[in-house]
Formats: structure tokens, sequence, C-alpha cells
């Protein structure tokens, strides 16, 4: 009987052409997974209503192909105002943030922060994505925007006692999300603070701050119902105080190192279509439940007169008039952005 004899020749030779093998296999049947890195809890409503059900869909779409490891909570390390470099320089993968937390560097895109901008979080996000597609891709460069949204508008949480009229507010110290709605309590006569979300208990708990802006979307990640007990609103169906834009982004190098078949995965969960998605499902379906929970912890709910309202709209016009000066100073035709932005935050909400 001939036996078989194995040289370290012919096992080498055997490596090379098992990897060889390997090499050859096509790319659509690579698995690749996406680091996305995120700021807030994993029971966060943006956790559980948006960036896992996207990470779900395009599993499902791609085979199993497009896996996503999701690392909540700052778990890979950094402040929030830095996951915006993080996925630029490939750090990570993919983010969900705030972008504007890095202040000045998303100019014309931040026009979506300034006051009473939109009364939808659907509306606003597809307003925001065609805005940013037509006019502010540049603040984006190394990042492929997958989808981008605001919040269902901020409002103001308050330990002690609501404040009924614009002379009620001045001096309270209150938290603020980004620079514009920083510039927007400073012009309704209290004192900003400006901080992340996650920063917010702590400051509230330790007398930091009065009040808070946050939208109703994120009370439940920091247990705003049981730190504040009145919630301050605008009169109903008005655009609220301020917002935040967020985005959903993947680092550009990643993208292009997809095969053809996974980019086409990400491109059908990606856009406007998708941020509408996030507007809605993430932010403007919440608000009832939100609402009633802070209610039924004992909150008291206050909105504003119209006539109040308008008072606030008012003392906040220089608001809009700092970001126009600075944004004009960098170049850009500011009014013709600010009216286009407003424009299509009204064509998208009929």
């Amino acid at each position: 009987m001939k036996t078989s004899t194995f040289t370290p020749t012919s096992i080498v030779a055997g490596f090379f052409a098992v990897l060889a093998s390997t090499a050859a296999l096509p790319a659509a049947a690579q698995q690749v997974t996406l680091r996305v890195h995120h700021f807030l809890p994993a029971t966060s409503s943006a956790h559980v209503k948006l960036i896992q059900p996207w990470c779900d869909k395009v599993a499902k779409e791609s085979g199993d192909r497009l896996k996503c490891q999701i690392f909540p909570a700052m778990q890979l390390g950094g402040a929030p105002g830095q996951l915006y470099d993080q996925v630029k320089d490939g750090v990570v993968d993919v983010v969900w943030t705030v972008p504007t937390y890095a202040a000045g560097r998303f100019t014309k895109a931040e026009v979506f922060e300034l006051p009473w901008m939109a009364s939808s979080a659907k509306a606003g996000s597809q307003a925001l994505w065609t805005y940013v597609d037509k006019n502010a891709q540049d603040e984006f460069k190394g990042v492929r925007r997958i989808f981008m949204h605001v919040h269902d508008g901020a409002l103001f949480h308050f330990k002690d006692k609501a404040p009924q009229s614009l002379e009620d507010m001045k001096n309270l110290k209150i938290r603020a999300a980004t620079r514009s709605n920083a510039r927007m309590i400073a012009a309704l006569g209290a004192i900003p603070v400006a901080m992340p979300l996650p920063a917010v208990p702590e400051a509230l708990s330790k007398n930091v701050v009065d009040g808070a802006a946050v939208p109703w979307e994120g009370s439940p990640a920091i247990r705003l119902a049981e730190l504040t007990k009145h919630h301050l609103d605008v009169p109903e169906g008005s655009p609220r105080i301020s917002n935040t834009i967020f985005l959903f982004g993947m680092n550009e190098a990643k993208y292009n190192s997809l095969p053809a078949d996974l980019k086409k995965v990400i491109d059908s969960n990606s856009g406007v279509a998708t941020s509408a998605w996030a507007g809605e499902v993430g932010f403007d379906a919440v608000v009832a439940t939100y609402k009633k929970a802070a209610k039924d912890a004992g909150g008291t709910l206050v909105n504003l007169s119209a006539a109040e309202y308008q008072r606030w709209v008012k003392a906040t016009d220089s608001v809009d008039d700092e970001w126009v000066k600075e944004t004009s100073a960098k170049g850009a035709d500011a009014k013709k952005l600010l009216e286009e932005a407003r424009a299509l935050v009204g064509q998208y909400s009929k």
C-alpha cells in the first residue's frame, strides 16, 4: 500500500493554495462588520427606535453580510463632540451624533437650529436633508451622510416653577444643547449653560442649572420626568423654541471599500425618505407617550399663550441676525439660505 508523505514544501504549497482560494472568494460573499458609535445609552429612544432598526434592516437586506456592532454611551472613548471626527478619521465606521457639538464647523447646516424653525420632526428632517444636499455638502467632507434629522423640538423643563412670561426667564440658568440654542436662551434673558444631553441629570441634581432645553424624545434617556416637574411648551402646533441637527453617517473610505451590492443596500437605506422615517418614528411618534409619562410622574404641562409666544419670537430675532452675519462672513448668501430652509420646512409640512 502506497502512503502519502508530507514535506515542508508541500505544506507551504498547500497553505498558499488555501490563501489563494480564500482571496478568490467573491467580494459579495464577504461579511462586513460596521462599528457604530453614539453618545446615548442602549435604552434610549434613538438607540431602540433608530440605530438598532436601521442596523437590523441592512443586515436582513444584505443576507447578513452587513452587520453592526453598536457601542452606545461613548463606550469606545472620547466625548460626544468628538464623534464626527471619529467617523471622519476612520476610528469608527458609523456614528449617530450632533455635529454642531463642534461649534462653528457646520455653519450652513446650523440654520435648522435657529429658533422657531419646525413644528414636526418628519418635515424638519426632510427639509434638513434636502437643504444640506443642495447647500452644505462641503461641510461634511469625508463622511457619507446616511440620514439626517432634527428632533421634535426642544421645550423647557424646570425643577421648581415654570416661567409664565418673558420677564420670568430673567437670570434663570438653563441647559443649552448647541450654540444657537444658547443664543436663543440668552436673548430671552436667561443664562445658557452648554452641555450634551448625558450631562443634564447631574447638572440638575447639583443645581448647576434651574432647567433644561430638551425635546420630549430625550426625556426618558436622562429620567427627566423624575428630575423636573414643570414643563413649558409653545402653543399647540407651533414651531418650538429650538432644534438640533443629527447625523447618522459613515466613514467615506469605508463606504468606498464595500462591494457594489453592499453599497446598494446602504444607498437604499439612505437619503430623504430615511430621514423622514427617522424624524417620524424616532421623534414625532413618541411625543404623546413621553408627555403622558411626565404628567403621570406628577409633572405640570404648561403652554405659552399665543400672545406671549409672539413676544418670545420677537425677543429672539437677534439670533437669526447673528447667524446671517456669521454665515455671510464665510462667503454664503445667508439670507437666501435662511429663506430656503424655512421654505423647505413649509413645503414638507404640507
